[in-house]
């Protein structure tokens, strides 16, 4: 009997391989929810706990520069793991970093020590490179007309927990009062649990591996396991080759920089406005929807009408979030709709920009480029959330979304050049 591969143009088409596929994405989705659960309580309840335990306004904003470095920091590691070991190996020791993160947050509130705080931040990090790089590995084996599309639904599963997790707050009372833990701690309990579930999930269900299908049926050398050294500088270079993948890591990176800038902050505003631990809950429940919710419309978008033209869109959406922000920052009802649209924005910019980026390049180096791109994506960020306390004592909340008007002003620039159709799927 033929190999079922050889009767179809495409290996990702052969009925074995989208089996895997399918299953991939099951899986996947399955274990973004629940690690979503994990890290939505850094959004509300950790900028929270930052203030609480450093005593300081200013220094509220280094559980968000914390969480955002740790993610700089194992992207790249993470993407070189799942080339040489798999996705699965991959996936499951990143949620394991995020779990023991959770577990120091929970100590930090206990000891109310800055140093154990810097450190679950720092770890608690690896959750979010962990849900960044689930979304690639969704399309190892997916179709290249489809990739935006399958890359949204991995995205679009972190709705319900990312919704849930910054609510986390008020069970967690429940928690501390039930085991005498000391206050903002139990929402972190509840992120173990979480996080604990994803491990397990991803270790006994992620089989067979994508990587390693894609390795069998594409040939090895097609996928080969990069070298650590070197990596980050041979992933730029494969980005600056082309100019779909210039402009889209642009996009990528600015998009994430822009909602970290404001969003980073705006926990530690509304409480100063009298906002509680629920109200502020709910308002970034209300971003993170518009982060998450649409990312299968956007997906679909961005394969029909293609991909550079949703992230233009996108850049239109950031900027009505500043709008909002910058006119209607003072009552509960602006800020609220200046996070949403600043969610929804961002999900217009990275799920076409990280397919971009992701296709535009050679297989050879497409794992190393993830990385990279995720990496670059968090380190600026991360920068923007060191700044973003300093900036909000000095110039106040609507004042940092003038600083969203500015990124966007860059990707419209590089936009210009690109002819229409370069962002098509291949």
């Amino acid at each position: 009997m033929p190999d079922p591969t050889e009767l179809v143009a495409d290996w990702r088409e052969a009925p074995d391989v989208r089996a895997v596929q399918h299953r991939t994405r099951r899986v996947l989705v399955s274990a973004q929810v629940l690690g979503s659960v994990g890290m939505g309580a850094s959004a509300s309840v950790g900028i929270l706990l930052a203030e609480q335990v450093t005593q300081s306004e200013t220094w509220a904003g280094v559980a968000r520069t914390s969480t955002t470095l740790g993610a700089a920091l194992v992207s790249l590691p993470l993407a070189l793991l799942a080339a040489r070991a798999g996705r699965r190996t991959a996936l499951s020791a990143g949620w394991s970093v995020a779990l023991l993160g959770a577990v120091l947050l929970v100590l930090a509130a206990a000891t109310s020590s800055t140093v154990l705080l810097v450190l679950g931040m720092l770890a608690f990090g690896a959750g979010s490179a962990t849900g960044l790089q689930s979304r690639f590995a969704a399309t190892d084996l997916e179709v290249p007309a489809h990739r935006a599309r399958t890359l949204s639904i991995v995205v679009w599963a972190m709705t319900i927990g990312s919704v849930l997790g910054p609510n986390l707050g008020a069970p967690g009372e429940l928690v501390e009062s039930w085991f005498g833990l000391p206050e903002l701690s139990g929402a972190f309990v509840i992120s173990a649990a979480g996080l604990t579930a994803t491990v397990i999930i991803l270790l006994v269900f992620l089989r067979p591996d994508p990587v390693a299908v894609a390795a069998a049926k594409a040939g090895p050398d097609a996928v080969p396991a990069p070298k650590a050294r070197g990596s980050l500088v041979l992933g730029l270079r494969a980005i600056v080759a082309t100019a779909p993948a210039r402009f889209a890591f642009v996009a990528l990176v600015l998009a994430h920089t822009s909602m970290v800038l404001l969003m980073t902050m705006t926990p530690v505003h509304m409480h100063h406005h009298g906002g509680t631990v629920e109200i502020i809950g709910l308002v970034i429940s209300g971003h993170v929807l518009g982060m998450f919710a649409f990312s299968p419309l956007v997906g679909a978008l961005a394969d029909r009408i293609g991909r550079i033209a949703t992230i233009l869109i996108g850049q239109a959406v950031l900027l009505a979030a500043a709008v909002a922000a910058i006119g209607w920052s003072g009552g509960t009802g602006g800020v609220t709709v200046a996070l949403f649209l600043l969610g929804l924005g961002w999900s217009f910019v990275t799920i076409p920009a990280a397919t971009v980026v992701s296709d535009a390049v050679a297989p050879a180096v497409r794992n190393v480029v993830q990385g990279t791109s995720d990496t670059a994506m968090n380190v600026v960020a991360a920068v923007a959330a060191g700044v973003s306390g300093p900036l909000l004592a000095v110039v106040g909340f609507a004042n940092l979304a003038w600083g969203v008007v500015a990124l966007v002003i860059p990707v419209a620039v590089l936009a210009l050049p690109l002819r229409r159709g370069v962002d098509r799927a291949a």
